[in-house]
């Protein structure tokens, strides 16, 4: 299964080695990027992590996507479904290079991320684990109808940051909070 997801203005797709050197390592890399998601990782760690990204799609049927700016081609970030081994709960996730910061696409992406776990892989929840710190997630997390649920502890070698929110919905909530589809004119 290789599916791609388009919005208004991103791409969504199964992560690639091009996006390695196209913006994956220096995300990765980048201490402010990464500063509520364990800390900048040497470009050999960096690599690991795409590889268990890539991974998770044959392993599990879903893993997160790579986000392609439409207008430019540019790899902005990753986002979409989650669940490595241990993990408190099926979630949806967001990570954007800094140069994405700010322009609504964290939000554009859990969207078509959201939409993606519960219409297509059937999901009747979801969950978004969240830096206690990391105020711009958890706004992301409202404007797409999460609500704060509970703390919980990730599993090692994650659980190095202390306890993290959990903030999430059930697909009923989700679907309830959509407008409704427009009748053709």
């Amino acid at each position: 299964m290789s599916p791609v997801l388009e919005t208004e203005r991103l791409i969504l797709r199964v992560p690639t080695q091009a996006d390695f050197d196209a913006g994956w390592a220096a995300f990765h890399g980048d201490p402010e990027c990464m500063r509520h998601l364990g800390g900048a990782m040497p470009r050999s760690i960096a690599w690991r992590a795409l590889a268990q990204v890539v991974g998770m799609w044959p392993l599990r049927g879903f893993g997160t996507f790579s986000l392609i700016e439409k207008a430019t081609g540019r790899w902005v970030g990753r986002s979409g479904p989650w669940q490595p081994e241990g993990w408190p709960a099926r979630e949806v996730g967001w990570m954007l290079h800094r140069s994405a910061w700010g322009q609504g696409y964290a939000t554009e992406a859990a969207e078509a991320s959201l939409r993606f776990v519960f219409d297509t892989l059937g999901w009747t929840s979801v969950a978004h684990m969240i830096h206690p710190e990391n105020l711009g997630s958890q706004a992301v997390a409202a404007r797409i109808g999460s609500r704060f649920l509970e703390m919980v502890d990730l599993p090692p070698p994650m659980d190095v940051a202390g306890p993290t929110q959990m903030w999430g919905q059930t697909a009923e909530d989700w679907r309830a909070n959509r407008p409704a589809p427009r009748a053709p004119t």
